[in-house]
């Protein structure tokens, strides 16, 4: 059992990720991590995983009893436990990480599980197979390469939906700006289109010297959203802020080129 943890154990965490750069580095730390994961994100008050969820629900209108969502980058099920709560019933999960599959086996949400070493692997999924393809958390630097964008965009069937979320943090916005780029690439290649692009504030508790607490500024113009109830034309297209706590999400829908 988990040991009690605090504020100050969870930042240390954090932090200490960053200096795992190399990917077996990188997975190691999650494996060590995994036995405290959800209670230290819990401590940070971490949000992403419903957020995201919220932002499928809304938009997803089909039969959400039969279709199945293909978790990348899954960790313990944080993300698949809301979507289960709307409606959602099948799921498999992928992660790089054994001991975190471990723990998310143990939920009993996932039909299937699958390692991958995301970015450095081919996801090992079916081509066209999935309904919805969620990712939450991992594209960000040093995380998940932007490769696996392409490869979420191929396990996607026609008219189904890829929920992606990435950090506003000032060491991400170049990866930021890289990523823009590759949805903007696959939307000219008519391979999908933009449904929505969503800046949630606050989020997760700031753990650097630099985010003492959630950050209130964001760029003038541009409106933020706490949930997806309402549909809002100002948070829909490529507008990202530069304060370090905002969380974007992008919703789009793959569809096949004609050609």
């Amino acid at each position: 059992m988990a040991n009690r943890r605090t504020f100050s154990d969870v930042r240390n965490v954090i932090l200490s990720a960053h200096r795992n750069t190399d990917t077996q580095d990188k997975v190691g730390f999650y494996d060590t991590w995994a036995e405290n994961y959800e209670q230290d994100v819990a401590l940070l008050d971490y949000r992403a995983p419903l957020l995201a969820a919220e932002c499928v629900s809304s938009f997803y209108k089909g039969d959400r009893e039969n279709i199945t969502v293909l978790d990348v980058a899954c960790g313990t099920g944080l993300v698949s436990a809301h979507l289960k709560k709307m409606g959602f019933h099948h799921f498999v999960g992928v992660d790089g990480s054994l001991g975190m599959l471990e723990l998310a086996k143990k939920t009993g949400l996932y039909e299937q599980f699958k390692q991958c070493l995301l970015g450095q692997d081919s996801l090992p999924v079916e081509a066209a197979a999935y309904e919805i393809v969620i990712i939450v958390g991992a594209l960000s630097v040093g995380q998940v390469p932007l490769t696996v964008i392409r490869e979420m965009w191929e396990a996607t069937k026609p008219g189904g939906y890829v929920c992606m979320t990435t950090r506003g943090n000032a060491d991400n916005l170049e990866y930021k700006v890289e990523l823009e780029k590759m949805i903007k690439t696959l939307e000219e290649e008519d391979k999908w289109r933009r449904v929505t692009v969503v800046e949630v504030e606050e989020w997760e508790r700031a753990v650097s010297q630099q985010d003492d607490g959630y950050l209130k500024n964001h760029k003038e113009g541009v409106k933020t959203s706490k949930g997806f109830g309402e549909k809002d034309s100002e948070v829909c297209g490529y507008k990202f802020t530069i304060s370090r706590l905002h969380l974007t999400f992008l919703l789009a829908a793959p569809r096949y080129s004609s050609q």
